[in-house]
Parts: C-alpha cells; structure tokens; sequence
C-alpha cells in the first residue's frame, strides 16, 4: 500500500522529471516540497542558483489551487511567466503594468482555475479588489519571494512587505513558503517574526557557491583594473558591475564602450522605459556587461552570468553576497571581483555618520559595514569568512579564492600605527588642527607641499619619520586602523580623529597586525587558476565545442523571434550537456537534464536538426 507521503513524492518526482527534465532533486529540495505539499509552513534559506523556484513552484502544481507568488520584481514577473509557460506550466501575474483589459483575463483564469502560478507585488495585497480576487478562488499555497525584503536590518528593505504577516490570519489553511538567498541568523528571526512565520519549519542550506572565485584587490585605477579583468579573463562574458553613484555609473559604462566592450548604464536617474530596456537587452542579448548602482539585479534570473565586479565597497556582507551570487547561477566557474581602498572607508564611514536613524540604527550600520571591512582585510581564506559570518563552520581553505591562491603576507603594523596615530594626535591636540589621510601621509614622508610649509608643519616632531614606508603603504595602514575602528574619519572633508581605543596603540597595550600592501598589481594567477576541477568539469571535448555554438546560435534565433531571453529556451548547461551526448533521437534527447515534455515537442525535432546538419558539415 502506497502512503500519502510517497505518493506526494512520486507526485512532486514525475512533475520534476515531466515539466522541467530533471531527474533529481537537489539538496533538501525534496524535503521543503513534501513538507509544503503536506501543508505545512516553510522558510527557506538556499544560495542563488540553488534551486529556489522550485520550491514552491512543484507544491502549486502538486497542490489542488493556483500558487500565489508575492514578488517585489515586477519589471521581472513577465520574464517569469514566460519561463513557466515555455515549461508548460499555466502562469499569469498581477501587477500595475497590465492594462484593464489583460488584468481581467488574468482574474478570469485564476477564478476559473486556469492558473497554476499567479504572481503579485506586495503591495497589491493592499488593495481591497485583490484580496476580494483571491477570496474567491481556490488557493494552493502562498510563495513570498526576496523574504529578507522584510527586515529593516536586512539589504534591501521594502516596507510593503510588513503588511504580509495579514496572510496567514485572513486564509489561515494556506501553507506559507517565504523564501531567501541571504539572511544571517539574526535576519533569519526578524523574518520570522515579521511574517508571523515562527512555527514554520527552516531549512538553511549551505551559502558556499564553489564555482565562484572571490577576489578583492587594492583600488588603484579600477577602471582600467577592471577592464583588464574583462580583456584577460572574461572577454565576451556576460557580466554585472556595480558602482556606488549614478555618476559612477555613467562614466564606467562609457569607459568600458569606448575600449570595446558592449555596457549599459542602469540606475534610478535613468527614466522607466530607459531602465527596461536595458535590463531586457542584458536579459536576450549574449555578451552584454551591465553597469548599475545595486538598483539591478534582485531576481535576474540570467543563468549565464560569468562576473560580477564592484568598483565601490558594499555596505554590508549580506549585500556582497547577494551581489556576488547573481554570478555562475549555472553552476559553471564564475569570478567575484571588488576593487578596494582608502576612500572607500573613509566614504561609507561618512555615510553612516551622516545617515537618517537614531544612535542605534547607526551602529547597526557600523557593524555590517565592520563585518565588511574585516572580509577586505583578511589574511585567511575569504570563502570561510564569508561562511562563518552566515553561521555556518567552514571546513577549511577552500582552494579558490584569491587569498588561498596567492597567500598575502601579514606584517607587525604596530609601531607604523603609533606614528600615523601620532600625527593625527599632533595636529589635532597640538595644533587644533585636523586634516585627512593624504596631509597626514606626506607629513610622514616628509613632503613639503604648499599646505604642509603654509600650516608649518614640516616642524612636527613626526615631520619625515615614515620614510621606511611607500605612500601606498602608509595608505594602506589608514584603511586598516579606519576599518578596526582604531581611527575614525569625520566631517565632509573625510578628516582624521582619535577613537577611544586609539590609546591602547599609542600607550603600547595592544598591537596591530597589517595585511601586506602588493608592490604592483596582483598578478592573474588567482584568474589563471580557472583551471580548477570545477573550470574542468565545464570544459567541452573538442569535437563538441563547434556543436555547442551552433546550439547557441539556434537558441538566440528562437529567442529572438518569441522575444523571451535565451535561457527561457535552454540554459548553457543543457546545451553544453546535448552538444557531448550528441543524441540521435527524441527518446535520448529527452534523457537530458533539464529537457522537459514541453520543451521537448516544441524544440526536440530543431535540436535533432542542428545536430545532424553539425555530424554532416563537421
């Protein structure tokens, strides 16, 4: 006799197998969907590119009802929808982009049971007509996507999503899934909390992505670092930069398009249409690098992103890892790479002194931007770091980021620290004088610039005592007092201020350990060690290799002419998996991971076309 349990399994299996042409589940995906299935409760925390979706898209289809997804990405729900319907899977969503006319026939569908997905912005259950709407249909489940939109400590808080906790108490019997790549413990709670979800069961998957390789360089000229990354290592890749002002962004985009590589701007000063239609080019279009403050991105479902680059510190490791994870969604090898310096600090330390909130919302802020700083800084390996910070034991290093692959020294900073903090205590106590990092360092090197002969103070005692020092150095032994808190910045100028510990370094209680400042630029060792047992694995045999584009050329022509993005046809790695096996019939394409029914009668026979037109003219 076969349980209900097992036959939820067999369900949720066949539905897997038949709608998106996986043969199995991957991680605790099997034990979220039964748990779902069954009807219980579930918050969900897995890694970008870990199989979220399907999470909940397998309940609402196993499920009688239509899943109902809330989802802040409403410039994405029509990509969305269009995935699912490529799949089979009846989907329609909500939002204040449909006219009167297509926002009936939605309702339409959903009230007659036509719908097995419907998604809808947040704010859109508070609309009375909405909630109306969903009363009088049968619902499966409720999916609440980006679940860390709700907490005011997390990254990108959206106050539309306080309201959410209203769906359990108005349909109670509705099994609720909310679901996130990013939340430390505290965050974790918080949502909990908020969405009136503490009963529900968690499940916390690992947050190492191994196939991207993390590296942080000191910030010299980052444009011209940055388009060396492209040129030597990614050239012809889909990418994302991420700059901290609009400004920034503008000029990136025009630099990286006038040294050959195709950039679009994005950012909230571009108008709506402007901002749409990058982001579908970048969506449809291989190759494209975008270049965007961290208004992009949340829940681009690109699969074949190969970098993301930041030109500017983020202000926490939450936001860096979501960034970041927007990278290798396919599993293939993938670069993390950040540029980062003095100004940095000093900028983000301005803005939080400078922020709207209370004392407490301010050292809030200090300890993400601390958590990020020592991430910067470190001399271990960055991956375990970033692991421990989400709570989770790192099992050692992990062989592919930059400070495994090229260790850096560490140094005895301290009695650089009680100089740099000498000079600082000089000019403020002696002179009633502040000034910021570059006055303090040519003090030490001994320059006498205009401003250093116009104040007299090429006659402090600490006037050329730092000769021992590069000024690259020394810039560097600001940053890491600045980033443990053993120096502060204030003002609109960045100056340079004692902090309440500072006096343990100069009274020679405490020592300071540096991280090496490189004489040159790193060198491409870290990028050159691609060739990993994960860049191996993705490696084509040479004879598949010609086959593999073809199949990418097919694909972008069928995208192009159903106006959905290439991945919404297949992923790359359905490709890459077709272009090796060379299957020679329906019967065997259709044992292809991530060949479903659906796309097997729509794409099966032009596949097979490719194929035999590549065996014939090799």
């Amino acid at each position: 006799m076969v349980s209900p349990t097992d036959l939820r399994t067999a369900d949720a299996r066949e539905v897997l197998r038949r709608v998106f042409g996986y043969d199995a589940f991957r991680g605790f995906q099997q034990d979220v969907i039964d748990h779902v299935v069954a009807g219980g409760d579930a918050l969900v925390l897995m890694p970008t590119g870990g199989g979220k979706s399907l999470c909940y898209q397998i309940p609402a289809l196993v499920r009688p009802g239509v899943g109902v997804v809330v989802s802040p990405l409403i410039a994405l729900m029509q990509d969305q929808v269009d995935a699912l319907t490529a799949l089979g899977v009846r989907a329609g969503f909500l939002n204040s982009t449909l006219d009167l006319d297509a926002r009936r026939r939605v309702e339409a569908a959903f009230l007659a049971g036509e719908l097995d997905l419907l998604y809808l912005a947040p704010e859109a259950l508070g609309s009375r007509s909405t909630v109306q709407l969903l009363d009088r249909g049968k619902i499966a489940l409720f999916a609440i996507d980006e679940a860390h939109c709700v907490s005011q400590w997390g990254h990108d808080f959206r106050p539309d999503y306080l309201a959410l906790s209203m769906l359990h108490e108005r349909w109670p019997d509705v099994p609720r899934i909310a679901l996130t790549a990013t939340a430390t413990s505290a965050t974790r709670a918080e949502i909990a909390t908020r969405l009136d979800l503490t009963g529900a069961r968690h499940f916390v998957a690992s947050f190492d992505r191994p196939n991207i390789q993390y590296r942080i360089v000191p910030k010299r000229e980052p444009r011209k670092q940055l388009l060396a990354l492209l040129r030597d290592e990614h050239p012809g890749d889909a990418g994302i930069v991420y700059c901290l002002s609009r400004a920034s962004v503008e000029k990136t985009a025009e630099f990286l398009t006038a040294n050959g590589v195709a950039a679009l701007p994005y950012h909230a000063g571009l108008d709506a249409s402007t901002r749409a239609a990058h982001q579908q080019r970048f969506l449809r279009e291989d190759g494209l690098v975008m270049v965007a403050t961290i208004a992009f991105g949340m829940g681009i479902d690109k699969p074949d992103v190969r970098f993301v680059a930041h030109l500017d510190l983020p202000k926490s490791v939450e936001g860096y890892y979501q960034e970041t994870g927007r990278a290798g969604r396919d599993g293939l090898p993938s670069t993390a790479w950040l540029a980062y310096g003095l100004q940095d600090v000093v900028q983000q330390r301005k803005l939080i002194e400078t922020s709207e909130g209370d004392a407490a919302h301010r050292r809030g802020l200090a300890r993400h931007l601390d958590a990020m700083l020592a991430l910067c800084e470190t001399v271990r390996c960055r991956r375990a770091q970033l692991l421990e910070y989400f709570g989770e034991p790192a099992t050692g290093a992990c062989g592919n980021c930059d400070t495994c692959l090229d260790p850096p020294e560490s140094w005895d900073g301290t009695i650089a620290a009680q100089k740099l903090l000498s000079t600082v205590f000089r000019l403020d106590r002696e002179r009633n004088q502040r000034f910021g990092a570059g006055h303090c360092i040519d003090i030490l090197l001994g320059r006498r610039t205009e401003k250093v002969t116009q104040f007299g103070h090429d006659s402090l005692t600490v006037f050329g005592i730092g000769g021992e020092l590069r000024e690259a150095e020394w810039r560097g032994v600001v940053r890491q007092l600045l980033a443990e808190g053993l120096l502060a910045v204030e003002g609109d100028y960045g100056t340079l201020v004692l902090t309440d510990t500072s006096a343990e370094v100069l009274g020679r209680r405490r020592s300071v350990m540096m991280r090496r400042e490189p004489e040159r630029p790193a060198s491409s060792r870290a990028g050159r060690s691609r060739a990993s047992a994960a860049a191996a694995s993705a490696e084509l045999p040479p004879a598949a290799a010609p086959v593999f584009e073809r199949l990418r050329a097919w694909r972008a022509a069928a995208a192009k002419e159903q106006g959905v993005p290439a991945y919404v046809i297949f992923h790359d790695a359905t490709l890459r998996q077709i272009a090796t096996d060379a299957p020679a019939s329906l019967a065997e394409l259709s044992r292809v991971s991530g060949v479903g029914e659906n796309k097997l009668a729509k794409y099966g026979e032009q596949i097979l076309a490719v194929l035999a037109e590549a065996a014939t003219t090799g």
